[in-house]
């Protein structure tokens, strides 16, 4: 169990182009649903916990699935199986990229990238506010229909963006109070 840790997110960790939102269809693809080691809504979970700690997301998440899987083990396996990959790459890109970083060959790479990460953030945007604002759809793929709306997860989401937007509330008070009317509204209004 601990090789198979340390092999899924070393594939993540070698595979994860642009860091953060970027990375998060690809954990999902090896945690969800290929290694079925966590459910879409434990996904979403891990996902808003890794927001909240200081560090990347592929690395907290690393963190968190390992010790739920393996124990401290398993997250001590899982986060170098994450940061592996990227100590390698660096070290050798580190020497090419000082050494041919004006020639045009590399400026090209370079902005061929930036498209291709800005899709992986879109998709995993979707795919989150999907599983955040709508009532979890049963197995097999089908689109969410406004009757699947969660309408109490709508209104909070609506007020934190309100929030955000108009009072530049900080993040700590606002995902903590997002977490309390999440739990008062969950636990024992509806």
């Amino acid at each position: 169990m601990l090789l198979e840790l340390f092999w899924r997110f070393f594939q993540i960790g070698l595979f994860s182009f642009g860091g953060g939102y970027a990375v998060l269809p690809l954990i999902r693809q090896h945690l969800v649903d290929a290694a079925a080691w966590i459910s879409l809504q434990e996904f979403t979970d891990i996902v808003a916990i890794s927001q909240m700690t200081p560090g990347p997301i592929a690395l907290n998440a690393a963190t968190f699935v390992g010790v739920r899987i393996a124990g401290i083990a398993g997250g001590i396996v899982a986060t170098a199986g994450c940061i592996t990959p990227s100590c390698i790459i660096v070290l050798i890109l580190a020497r090419y990229f000082f050494k041919y970083r004006d020639l045009h060959f590399m400026q090209s790479i370079l902005r061929g990238l930036r498209p291709a990460v800005a899709a992986m953030i879109a998709a995993a945007s979707i795919s989150i506010v999907a599983t955040a604002l709508f009532v979890l759809l049963p197995a097999g793929f089908r689109l969410p229909r406004l009757s699947d709306l969660d309408l109490a997860a709508v209104g909070i989401f609506v007020l934190a963006l309100f929030l955000l937007r108009r009072f530049k509330v900080k993040l700590l008070p606002l995902m903590g109070g997002a977490g309390l009317a999440g739990l008062i509204l969950y636990q024992w209004v509806l």
